[in-house]
């Protein structure tokens, strides 16, 4: 009996339906990751793709490591080792070290955690010569991940202050911040996903290399992307058109982080030919709780 007998006529299609752009729309306990890793290895034993050529991507670590153990369990060890199953963060810090010299920085740049982030701004605090207290390191830094999870550049922040005060001044330690950072050849954690868009939209030489090498794409948890995330998916399946995204229009946990739930809303509209698939059938929640 083939893996895919064990799916039912829902899942099925979403595994089958590899070629375009498909949104698949699905709950919690719905076997969405199950239907990822099936249509991987469908892609792979079906379909002849080399497993080299396709990126899957998940929002936490755990996500990744469950889908790759799926993947080896299904697959093979070897197999499954070849396909990029990550996080959005680390398929990007991946792409930056082979690229970013491009961009003016060397490659083993740092990758500065909360905390950096924190004593650097209070360094910038004191270079424009304003107060902590006026404008707290913390508060500060969040209107700068922001500003970067929506592709804001120091400069156009400036310009959409319109004369007020605080806005210009959060503008101008902006940029301060992101001079000091390169200076020291480091990345804060919202610089990751934010350059590798740059990259792309200045070098598009550089993004022909990663649309070559990664004509299939599956993402996970589509409905809690910001829009730096849809701008580098979009960038990457732009010559292909094979855009496999997973999500619930119904929840998003990370709006406070600047998700953009319109991503998932918003499929159909951006992606006219896009096939939709509902998977409706759960598998993990008792039948009182249904």
């Amino acid at each position: 009996m083939s893996i895919y007998d064990t799916l039912n006529e829902q899942q099925r299609e979403a595994v089958y339906q590899t070629e375009g752009p498909v949104l698949i729309l699905a709950g919690a306990g719905s076997g969405k990751t199950r239907v990822l890793t099936h249509r991987t290895a469908y892609l792979i034993e079906e379909k002849g793709v080399n497993p080299y050529h396709i990126m899957a991507i998940t929002f936490t670590n755990k996500a990744a490591g469950e889908m790759r153990a799926r993947l080896a369990s299904t697959l093979g060890e070897e197999i499954a080792a070849s396909v990029n199953a990550s996080t959005f963060h680390s398929a990007c810090v991946r792409i930056l070290r082979r690229s970013i010299t491009l961009l003016g920085y060397d490659s083993d740049f740092a990758i500065y955690d909360a905390d950096d982030a924190r004593r650097l701004m209070k360094n910038c605090l004191s270079d424009v010569n304003v107060s902590e207290k006026q404008f707290p390191p913390r508060s500060v830094i969040q209107e700068i991940s922001r500003a970067k999870d929506a592709m804001i550049s120091p400069a156009e922040m400036l310009e959409d202050a319109g004369g007020d005060y605080r806005k210009m001044m959060i503008a101008k330690l902006y940029g301060v911040y992101q001079q000091h950072l390169r200076a020291s050849n480091a990345l804060d954690f919202d610089d990751i996903i934010y350059l590798t868009v740059e990259l792309f939209r200045r070098f598009p030489e550089e993004l022909a290399k990663y649309q070559y090498r990664f004509p299939y794409v599956l993402v996970d948890e589509y409905q809690d992307t910001n829009h730096a995330q849809y701008q580098l998916i979009s960038l990457l399946t732009h010559a292909s058109g094979n855009l496999c995204v997973v999500g619930d229009d119904d929840q998003s946990i990370y709006r406070f982080r600047g998700a953009t739930i319109e991503n998932i809303l918003g499929f159909e509209e951006e992606f006219p030919q896009c096939t939709v698939i509902r998977l409706e059938q759960n598998y993990r929640s008792t039948q009182n709780i249904l």
